[in-house]
């Protein structure tokens, strides 16, 4: 089954110099395991690969839900040296969150998923 990464969690983004930051929030706490199998370090990166010059690195809040990815090179340079149209990274949750996750559907059913239209 096809899930939408947007109607599973919620995301936010910012920067840090060079280094884009991206949390994303499980929109249910037993939606965590779904979204910390799936969302690895190299999916990520394929996912905005042409977008970053550097590696991702994936940082996990369980207590919280969350997963937080820095992606490096993302920013060329930084906001205050940046010609990019989004210098401090705040389209990069947007990005993220239109990935499209392949869940087993005994396991979509299980965890009450939203199947994407």
């Amino acid at each position: 089954m096809k899930v939408r990464l947007v109607d599973i969690a919620h995301a936010r983004s910012g920067d840090k110099g060079d280094t884009a930051n991206v949390g994303v929030i499980a929109k249910r706490q037993e939606w965590y395991a779904l979204l910390a199998r799936e969302l690895t370090e190299k999916r990520v990166a394929d996912h905005f690969r042409g977008s970053i010059e550097g590696d991702v690195k994936r940082y996990e809040l369980p207590n919280l839900g969350a997963l937080n990815f820095l992606l490096f090179g993302a920013l060329d340079g930084g906001g205050t040296l940046s010609l990019k149209t989004d210098a401090q990274g705040k389209v990069f949750s947007t990005a993220l969150l239109r990935m499209s996750l392949d869940v087993p559907d005994a396991e979509a059913r299980q965890l009450d998923l939203p199947v994407a239209p």
